[in-house]
């Protein structure tokens, strides 16, 4: 294995495991305050955009072949 490849699996289980990270404390977050159903899925949507903007922008730069 050479150390680009080691880099690249690196990151991969790095920002993976933030984002399991942060949708536990998301789910924390709404059983602790005791949402419910409502206030559990617009946590998760609010919170979720931010996170679906980072997926995305990775997805375009590798698509578009920038950087």
């Amino acid at each position: 294995m050479t150390f680009e490849q080691f880099e690249e699996y690196s990151l991969w289980l790095g920002v993976g495991g933030l984002i399991l990270f942060m949708v536990f404390i998301v789910w924390n977050l709404a059983k602790e305050s005791e949402a419910g159903r409502f206030g559990t899925f617009i946590l998760f949507l609010a919170l979720g955009l931010g996170l679906l903007g980072f997926v995305i922008k990775t997805v375009l730069v590798e698509v578009m072949g920038i950087g």
